[in-house]
């Protein structure tokens, strides 16, 4: 069997690689950079995403590197009004009742390390980009170009992870369905002890407010800041100008001195699924196929689950215990789920948290207190927030 290339070493890459290396394929990771990055991306990992990497042994040291966050918050900035979800409540669900509070990178580096010490069936490169795509009778020839020039790889499979503007997507021809949101987003970092300004902070907070919502998470050595931006602002306001960062950091909490900003970022949020997440010989997986915006964090766990699904798969099929359609599941199942549950629940998170109308606001904040307030309510929100009940809603996709 010719070898399954993989383009792109984001989280969805790098698992998936490690998963179809494990079940001993022969494996091709290509990654563009120079280097994994170790810039600020997603940082929260799901329950169930906890348990498909425990088995692969990459639980525990990731853990070990993170923080547990058992609770997180859905907060009225005007109210102070607080509900609070346990996750404990889903020790009968999962083997990891909580979020894992840790950067994507640090999952990206324990993967790289485990396939080229301990695989020498996964060939990983850095350096190289796919410049094109040719599908052929079972299998696919992929056009690379490396340090020493370009070259035709050819694989079994192709399996585009190469990101929200993936070229593998672009070459096979799949339309990248949605939109994009007018205002931007601004993330901050800074090591200062937000928890001093607010009371019962916990690790997940998120803000509702009729004139500016905000998310604080816990990483491990930072408080990141999520605050969204006034489509008027330029860009180079909300990168360069201090004055302008500060103020809205003294609007969320009040401080005698400026904050201290470690990181600062400014990107655009979209909601797109890919039409198709198979052309043949070629799937997508990850932010190839499917973006959104960040609130509840289920991007990059979204991708984690696709690329464990689409290894089953190939599996099954490579060892002949289901028939050719068995690879069009993994697009019923995961495509389905995205736009079923995904796309809706990350957009009615930012409806919520961005309801202008005090009183809507405060009628949508009532509704989750008396549902964290509910063990049987809770206990179905915690289903569906921590991709649980995605995941089993999958399952049953034919």
């Amino acid at each position: 069997m010719k070898p399954i290339i993989i383009a792109g070493a984001g989280p969805a890459g790098c698992v998936a690689a490690l998963r179809l290396a494990g079940q001993g394929f022969d494996v091709i990771l290509l990654e563009a950079l120079a280097a994994l990055p170790t810039t600020l991306r997603a940082s929260t990992f799901h329950p169930p995403t906890l348990d498909m990497l425990a088995q692969l042994d990459l639980a525990e040291p990731l853990i070990a590197q993170g923080l547990i966050a058992r609770h997180y918050q859905y907060r009225d900035r005007r109210t102070g009004n607080i509900a609070e979800f346990d996750l404990a409540g889903l020790a009968a669900d999962t083997g990891h009742p909580y979020r894992l509070q840790v950067e994507q990178w640090r999952l990206t580096q324990l993967v790289w390390k485990r396939l080229t010490e301990d695989f020498p069936n996964a060939d990983c490169r850095f350096n190289h980009k796919v410049r094109g795509v040719h599908q052929i009778d079972g299998g696919v020839e992929v056009l690379v170009s490396g340090p020493d020039g370009e070259q035709v790889l050819e694989g079994e499979f192709l399996i585009g992870a190469d990101g929200a503007d993936s070229l593998v997507r672009r070459a096979v021809g799949i339309p990248f369905d949605g939109f994009t949101y007018p205002e931007r987003f601004v993330v901050a970092s800074t090591t200062f002890p937000l928890e001093s300004k607010f009371e019962r902070l916990v690790y997940v907070n998120y803000i509702a407010d009729p004139e500016e919502w905000l998310v604080l998470l816990r990483a491990p050595t930072l408080w990141r800041i999520l605050i969204p931006a006034n489509p008027d602002v330029g860009d180079d306001v909300l990168m360069t100008s201090h004055e302008w960062l500060q103020d809205r950091l003294h609007h969320m909490a009040p401080h005698e001195h400026d904050y201290e900003i470690m990181h600062r970022s400014v990107y655009r949020v979209h909601q797109r699924v890919a039409r198709h997440y198979r052309r043949q010989r070629t799937f997508l997986i990850g932010d190839a196929a499917h973006i959104n915006n960040p609130l509840g964090g289920m991007g990059m766990n979204g991708g984690i689950h696709d690329a464990i699904s689409l290894a089953e798969k190939i599996a099954r099929f490579a060892a002949n215990q289901a028939a050719a359609d068995v690879l069009d599941q993994y697009e019923r199942q995961r495509r389905t789920i995205c736009v079923r549950f995904i796309q809706e629940h990350t957009q009615a998170n930012k409806r919520f948290l961005e309801e202008k109308d005090a009183d809507a606001q405060a009628r949508q904040q009532d509704l989750r207190m008396r549902t964290a307030a509910n063990p049987e309510l809770a206990h179905a929100h915690l289903l569906k927030t921590s991709m649980i009940q995605s995941l089993r809603d999958a399952a049953v996709i034919p």
